[in-house]
């Protein structure tokens, strides 16, 4: 399986942010891998959410540690902006629908796209 499709098919990435003293703070979230980005719906008052916004620096990488995909990038928190497309990804990988601004798991939804800066491990076709 290729990079690409595995970024489309499996379940969870690991997220690193960096908490306010500089500590990592990991935690496996769901995302969508849509035009060259990450996404991922999380609350807007979670800790990830509340790194991310003091500091946009993250890392994710999928969960199979025997086939690495690690990457750098950085943040960006939209809390009312919704693409069409990310949506649709969501749906169609979760059933779940991240336009709504309210969601029972996580509370004030918001929506993370996260521009690799450098792929360490793995790379999709695309990114070369």
């Amino acid at each position: 399986m290729t990079v690409e499709q595995r970024l489309q098919t499996e379940r969870n990435i690991w997220l690193t942010t960096v908490r306010p003293d500089g500590r990592p703070h990991i935690v496996p979230v769901w995302f969508v891998h849509v035009r060259s980005l990450f996404w991922v719906g999380t609350g807007a008052t979670s800790v990830k959410t509340r790194n991310v916004l003091a500091n946009p620096a993250v890392s994710v990488a999928l969960e199979d540690g025997n086939r690495p995909v690690v990457v750098e990038g950085t943040a960006k928190v939209y809390f009312h902006e919704r693409p069409d497309d990310v949506a649709r990804a969501f749906a169609n990988k979760y059933d779940w629908d991240i336009t709504v601004s309210e969601d029972p798991d996580v509370g004030s939804v918001v929506l993370w796209q996260i521009e690799p800066t450098k792929w360490l491990f793995g790379r999709p076709e695309e990114a070369t």
